[in-house]
């Protein structure tokens, strides 16, 4: 058997292992964990007073088909890969304490879904670059207080923060969700959003992109571990109750899908990782509303 010299055989290696480096760097999303999130949505009645995170609702809002509903999403996200010490973060830091910044969140609400922000104020979106001061409009609000549960670091300790999210209607039909804490740390930001129309299975996507929070400077980002909020606003013109959602007239068997993509990350948008979860929310009790999907048959008098 011939052999091989000695050169050759260590050129050869130093390009396998050269090969086999290049290969796993090329593959740094696909090893990197993500966080898991479980994700329920559901038709709710609309609050009166918006302020109050319980109120009495408008007669007549809900899981009713065709009508004036608001849509509440709560997200539940786990998670162990940040702080990382690929990011930079050094071993003396507490890592992999929990998920990656949540970046950005999609929904897609079900077919059917009507949408009108016209009828309702807007709030500057200045107001929120100056710390809602002074305060919003009067019937500028678009949800009721909900909350987001997760972490802030202190340099090296990390500790729990509960925080209070609201939307507000914001120019152009947009949405602008205002984000504030008030202990340990104090936290006043803001998240822009909107909804629009898309073809396929879903009618309307609702986009919120989250900026990075963080509490000292050279501390990792703020990390987000459960959030519920509630969407939904109606006021009265005259005598007629408007909203700004409106329940689909029909209901597929099952339930109403629904679906979510959220983003985290740290850094640049090119190294977010995305999550999709779905899930559906129950039928409306009664029967479906008369109109949309029902064709008169020609010859027949409504009385």
């Amino acid at each position: 058997m011939r052999q091989q010299p000695r050169g050759r055989t260590r050129v050869a290696a130093r390009g396998a292992i050269a090969a086999a480096a290049m290969f796993a760097l090329a593959l740094p999303a696909a090893a990197a964990a993500a966080p898991t999130v479980t994700f329920k949505a559901k038709v709710a009645p609309i609050p009166k007073n918006l302020k109050k995170r319980h109120s009495s609702a408008w007669p007549g809002t809900g899981d009713m088909y065709g009508k004036p509903a608001a849509v509440e999403g709560t997200f539940k996200i786990a998670g162990s890969e940040y702080p990382s010490a690929s990011e930079g973060w050094t071993a003396g830091t507490l890592l992999g304490v929990g998920p990656a910044p949540l970046r950005r969140v999609m929904v897609y609400l079900p077919r059917g879904t009507k949408i009108n922000s016209k009828p309702f104020k807007t709030c500057p979106l200045s107001k929120f670059e100056n710390h809602l001061e002074p305060p919003c409009p009067r019937g500028s609000l678009a949800s009721p207080p909900g909350e987001a549960d997760g972490k802030v670091f202190f340099g090296e300790t990390v500790v729990r923060e509960k925080v209070t999210v609201q939307a507000y209607f914001t120019q152009g039909g947009k949405l602008t969700f205002w984000i504030e804490g008030k202990s340990p740390a104090s936290i006043e930001q803001y998240a822009t959003g909107g909804v629009a129309s898309i073809p396929g299975p879903f009618s309307k996507r609702l986009t919120s992109t989250v900026p990075l929070i963080s509490t000292v400077t050279g501390a990792p980002d703020a990390m987000a571990q459960y959030i519920r909020i509630r969407i939904g606003a109606a006021r009265k013109i005259g005598r007629r109750l408007v909203s700004y959602g409106y329940v689909p007239n029909r209901c597929p068997k099952g339930g109403f899908p629904t679906k979510a993509e959220l983003w985290f990350g740290g850094g640049a948008e090119s190294s977010w990782q995305k999550v999709t979860v779905t899930t559906k929310a129950a039928c409306p009790r009664g029967r479906p509303a008369r109109g949309h999907g029902h064709r008169r048959h020609k010859g027949h008098r409504h009385g």
